[in-house]
C-alpha cells in the first residue's frame, strides 16, 4: 500500500472532447449531410441513455443497421479510428501527469465503451505516459472496489471535470479522497450542474495549473 494515488479522468480532463465531438459534427455534414448527420447524433442519445456511456462507433452500427446502402459508414469509422488525439490534449496535460508521477502512482480513471475510448487513450499519448496504468469502466464511481484493489492506497486524489463524479466518489472514500474540480468542458461550465453538488477540495480552472497544487 502506497500513501497516495493520483486518478485523473481523460474526457474534458486531459484531453478537449468538446472540439472532438465539434470535428465530428462538422464530419458527419460533410459525409452524410445535415439530415443524415442528426440522425446519427439521435442515435448516439438513445444508445447513451441506453448504456450508460458514450459509444460513437455502437451507434455509427446502428445507423448501418438502419441505412444499410449508405457507405459513408464507412468513411466515418476510418476518421474516427484515425482521429489525431494527441492534437486535443489540454495544453500541460502531459506535464501534469509528469509532475505527479514524482509524487505517487498514477492511473488514468475514465468512462467508456472498449474500443473507442482505449484507442483515444493510446493514440492521445495518455496510455505511454502512466506506463499502461489505464482503467475504463461503465461507471467509473460505481467501481471503487476494483480502483482499490488494483491499485491500494492510503488517500486517492481524483482529477475530474464533472462535479457529479466527485461528489460521488467522496462518499464512498470521505476523507481518504481528496477531489480536484477541473473548470474545463460544458459539463464543469454548467451553473445548474454545478449547483447540484458540494463543492470540490480543489478547484482549478485548468488542467496544466495542477502541476502546482498541493495535493
Amino acid at each position: 500500500m502506497v500513501d497516495v494515488v493520483y486518478l485523473l479522468d481523460v474526457d474534458n480532463t486531459l484531453v478537449d472532447n468538446d472540439a472532438i465531438i465539434e470535428d465530428l459534427r462538422h464530419h458527419l455534414v460533410e459525409a452524410f449531410g445535415a439530415e443524415s448527420g442528426q440522425r446519427y447524433w439521435e442515435i448516439f442519445e438513445e444508445l447513451r441513455t441506453e448504456l450508460g456511456y458514450a459509444d460513437y462507433l455502437g451507434a455509427l452500427q446502428r445507423y448501418r443497421v438502419e441505412r444499410p446502402r449508405d457507405s459513408n459508414v464507412l468513411e466515418l469509422s476510418i476518421f474516427l479510428l484515425h482521429y489525431p488525439f494527441a492534437s486535443r490534449l489540454y495544453p500541460g496535460a502531459l506535464e501534469s501527469l509528469a509532475e505527479l508521477r514524482g509524487r505517487g502512482p498514477v492511473v488514468i480513471l475514465t468512462d467508456g465503451d472498449v474500443v473507442f475510448q482505449p484507442r483515444k487513450v493510446e493514440r492521445s499519448g495518455l496510455w505511454a505516459a502512466v506506463d499502461g496504468h489505464v482503467l475504463i469502466y461503465i461507471h467509473k464511481e460505481q467501481m471503487l472496489d476494483d480502483v482499490e484493489r488494483r491499485y491500494p492506497a492510503k488517500r486517492y486524489v481524483m482529477v475530474d471535470d464533472k462535479i457529479r463524479i466527485l461528489a460521488a466518489m467522496k462518499k464512498v472514500w470521505g476523507d481518504r479522497l481528496t477531489t480536484v474540480f477541473v473548470r474545463q468542458g460544458h459539463y464543469a461550465l454548467d451553473p445548474a450542474i454545478i449547483r447540484e453538488y458540494a463543492p470540490a477540495d480543489v478547484a482549478i480552472a485548468c488542467i496544466k495549473e495542477l502541476r502546482a497544487a498541493a495535493l
